[in-house]
C-alpha cells in the first residue's frame, strides 16, 4: 500500500485540479462547534480570502483580525468583506506581527506547515486570553499504516465531493484555493509530540482529506 499509495495520490491530485473544491473551507463548521456561541476577540492567522474570519465574525462581540503574508490574498478579503463587518486584514508574518492584545479565539487552518512549527504554537499561546480557545486544521506527512489507511479511505470521499461541489460548476476556482502550497512535512506522530509539550493538554485527532484538528484551551 506505501508504494501504490503515492501514485494514486499523484493521479487524484491530477483529478482535484480539474474538479476542484476547498478541503480547508469544509472543516469550518467543525472549527465553529470548538468554540463558544460567543466570544470577544478572534485572530484567524493565514487568514486567506477571509471566509473564515467573517464566519467568526458573525459570533465575535468584539473585532476578528486576520493576518496572512500574502498582499494580494489580503487584498481580495477586504473586498469580500462588507464595509460595516468587524472584521480588519493584515498583511504580516504571524510570528512578528499579530496584532497587539489578547484573543478569545485563534484558528489556524492549512498554514502551519509553513511556519516552525514549535515556534508558532508558542506564538499562538502567548496571544491566546485566559479561557480562549486555539484550533488548528493542519495538514500532515503521513508515515505510519494508519495514515495511509486513513489517505486510502479519504480517495473516494474526496472523488464523491468533487462530483458533488462541481456538478454543474461554471464559475472559476475559488478565491480561497488560489494561494500557494507546499507540502507538510512533519509526521502525524511529531505533530503530536510537540504539540504536546507546547500546548499540555492539545487534543489532537487526524481528519479524512489529509488533515489534522488541534484543540486547546488556555487556563
Amino acid at each position: 500500500m506505501t508504494t501504490l499509495l503515492p501514485r494514486i495520490l499523484r493521479a487524484l491530485e491530477q483529478f482535484h485540479a480539474a474538479h476542484p473544491w476547498d478541503h480547508n473551507a469544509h472543516y469550518h463548521r467543525r472549527i465553529l462547534r470548538q468554540l463558544p456561541r460567543r466570544f470577544n476577540s478572534a485572530l484567524d492567522v493565514g487568514s486567506g480570502s477571509g471566509d473564515l474570519a467573517r464566519l467568526l465574525a458573525s459570533r465575535a462581540g468584539g473585532v476578528v483580525h486576520g493576518i496572512d503574508v500574502d498582499a494580494a490574498i489580503v487584498a481580495r478579503a477586504r473586498e469580500l468583506t462588507a464595509p460595516t463587518a468587524p472584521v480588519t486584514f493584515t498583511v504580516g508574518d504571524v510570528l512578528n506581527e499579530i496584532p497587539l492584545g489578547l484573543y478569545d479565539v485563534i484558528t489556524c487552518v492549512a498554514t502551519i506547515h509553513h511556519l516552525p512549527f514549535s515556534d508558532a504554537l508558542t506564538r499562538f499561546r502567548q496571544h491566546l486570553a485566559p479561557g480562549g480557545t486555539l484550533v488548528v486544521v493542519g495538514l500532515y506527512r503521513p508515515q505510519s499504516r494508519s495514515d495511509y489507511l486513513i489517505d486510502a479511505v479519504a480517495i473516494p470521499s474526496n472523488v464523491a465531493m468533487a462530483w458533488i461541489k462541481n456538478r454543474g460548476r461554471k464559475s472559476p476556482r475559488p478565491t480561497s484555493m488560489t494561494a500557494p502550497t507546499r507540502p507538510a512535512t512533519m509526521n502525524f506522530a511529531d505533530i503530536v509530540r510537540e504539540a504536546r509539550h507546547e500546548l499540555p493538554g492539545a487534543r489532537l485527532r487526524r481528519r479524512l482529506f489529509w488533515r489534522y484538528t488541534l484543540v486547546w484551551h488556555q487556563r
